[in-house]
């Protein structure tokens, strides 16, 4: 798969229909950094009248998985990827349109590098920052990416 936006959010129609019904989209994705948006709305309220924190999630780990499957699809190996873990604060109520952004690429090559050279899985933490139209933060999510070398 090429990756561009639009095939990406094609991605998440057909194997993550939650993040795409949620209105989960990703606007850019380049070498070192990938942009997702989502809009609060009725289908992704929680009852205090805000986005729900699990939406966010989606969003915030979207910047973050597509930055590694690109990274992984470039480098031509097999390699398997997880979330080991997660963290996330909540600074603000998210009302309008949120935007997740990632600077974290320049990682993930690293770290495909020492599990191909080595064999043994590799673990990186990456961090998505998110946003209203303000620019006023919202929240911060943070990732634990495994990455190994399929044999």
């Amino acid at each position: 798969m090429e990756f561009t936006p639009a095939k990406l959010n094609t991605f998440l129609f057909f194997k993550l229909p939650s993040a795409f019904w949620s209105g989960v989209r990703t606007k850019v994705i380049a070498e070192n950094h990938c942009v997702v948006t989502v809009k609060h709305r009725w289908f992704n309220q929680n009852p205090f009248n805000s986005m729900y924190f699990a939406v966010q999630a989606m969003a915030a780990e979207l910047t973050t998985g597509a930055l590694v499957m690109k990274k992984i699809k470039e480098s031509g190996k097999n390699i398997s990827m997880l979330v080991l873990n997660n963290k996330g604060s909540f600074t603000k109520k998210a009302t309008g349109r949120i935007t997740f952004t990632c600077t974290d690429g320049h990682l993930i090559t690293e770290a495909i590098e020492r599990t191909i050279a080595t064999g043994e899985g590799q673990t990186i933490w990456m961090k998505s920052v998110g946003v209203d139209e303000k620019g006023d933060q919202v929240s911060v999510m943070e990732f634990e990416w495994t990455l190994r070398i399929k044999k």
